[in-house]
């Protein structure tokens, strides 16, 4: 890390004020410049030394760029906390420089509010959809309830939500978990789920964009992996189920909400359902391939489809040793001993 490059960076007001910002929220670039009232262009050089400074990340949603800062990140350091701490103190103790933050804050609200119109707007065309299906089923919050004592036994920690779609999940396990990821294909649904979570502290959630198949983790990032009525859009279930198994550190758990193995087709056409629900015995093969240890499931009972919660735990990998190695008997070729 290049300290000279991050004084040369914060040696400029407006990148004083941008990394006061993402200190509260995740900001579109196109966000920073309507609170800033600069444009883009301008906005997005004061976003780049930041960035190369090591002080913000950028990631792209579609069209849209992201910024969050690298504090209150997985890749945070003591440097970054401390850098934090004395903007906040800045602030507080500089007149000048706390009105400024106070105002720009105050215009974060408009950002908050454009959001949450935006989600209800979405909700507002698909609600009928939604509750057709909820009605087919026991209802959301007993499923919540049985999910929450399912996991109460062991600490959340580190959590990723695949699939998150309007963020519910995430929300429901804001307070247990450490640090929340909450990932979705959708842009859409992003937008949604950035809007109800958009109260939790920038420091413990972030919001990313990525396909199931093809999780952008390193491994062994989490120690909760949830899909919350996400696995039945899968063409082959065991290509997640072995991403979230790779992300996913020894001893760790998955639980998966979706639905027993039923016989309603026209849930392919209506809400694009690939896989007609699953049995306990499809599940605890896909679990045991993927590398999870199968607990057993809890049933829902309540309608037309059973809601299914299945738990893994993430079983360490065996290590080699010479013990697993057959001796090689004297006079005896390396062919013949591995045969």
């Amino acid at each position: 890390m290049a300290i000279d490059a991050i004084f040369k960076a914060l040696a400029d007001p407006t990148r004083l004020r941008i990394a006061r910002l993402l200190s509260a929220m995740e900001l579109a670039v196109g966000e920073l410049a309507q609170v800033l009232g600069q444009s883009q262009p301008r906005v997005s050089r004061h976003v780049g030394i930041l960035c190369d400074a090591g002080l913000a990340e950028r990631h792209r949603e579609g069209s849209w760029v992201f910024l969050r800062a690298v504090s209150s990140g997985e890749d945070a350091t003591a440097v970054h906390a401390a850098l934090d701490r004395l903007l906040a103190i800045a602030e507080q103790e500089n007149l000048e420089f706390a009105a400024i933050c106070s105002d720009d804050r105050r215009k974060l609200t408009a950002i908050r509010e454009a959001r949450e119109c935006n989600a209800e707007d979405y909700f507002a065309r698909h609600a009928s959809e939604w509750d057709d299906l909820r009605a087919l089923h026991t209802s959301d919050g007993q499923v919540e309830t049985h999910l929450a004592q399912a996991l109460s036994d062991a600490s959340i920690g580190a959590i990723l939500d695949i699939g998150t779609g309007t963020g519910r999940m995430a929300e429901l396990f804001a307070d247990q978990a450490d640090r929340i990821v909450a990932l979705d294909k959708n842009l859409e649904m992003l937008r949604v789920a950035r809007a109800k979570l958009q109260h939790l502290p920038a420091s413990r959630i972030e919001l990313v964009q990525g396909d199931f198949a093809d999780l952008p983790f390193a491994a062994g990032s989490f120690d909760t992996v949830l899909l919350h009525q996400v696995l039945h859009f899968a063409q082959d279930p065991a290509l997640p189920l072995a991403e979230a198994a790779r992300v996913t550190r020894p001893g760790g758990r998955i639980a998966i909400v979706d639905f027993a193995a039923h016989n309603r087709e026209e849930l392919r056409d209506r809400y694009q359902h690939t896989r007609l629900g699953f049995s306990d015995k499809q599940m605890r093969e896909l679990l045991r391939g993927s590398g999870f240890k199968a607990i057993n499931p809890i049933a829902l009972e309540g309608g037309e489809l059973v809601v299914k919660i299945w738990i893994g735990e993430r079983r360490a990998p065996i290590a080699k040793s010479a013990s697993n190695l057959t001796p090689l008997r004297k006079g005896a070729s390396p062919k013949e001993a591995t045969s």
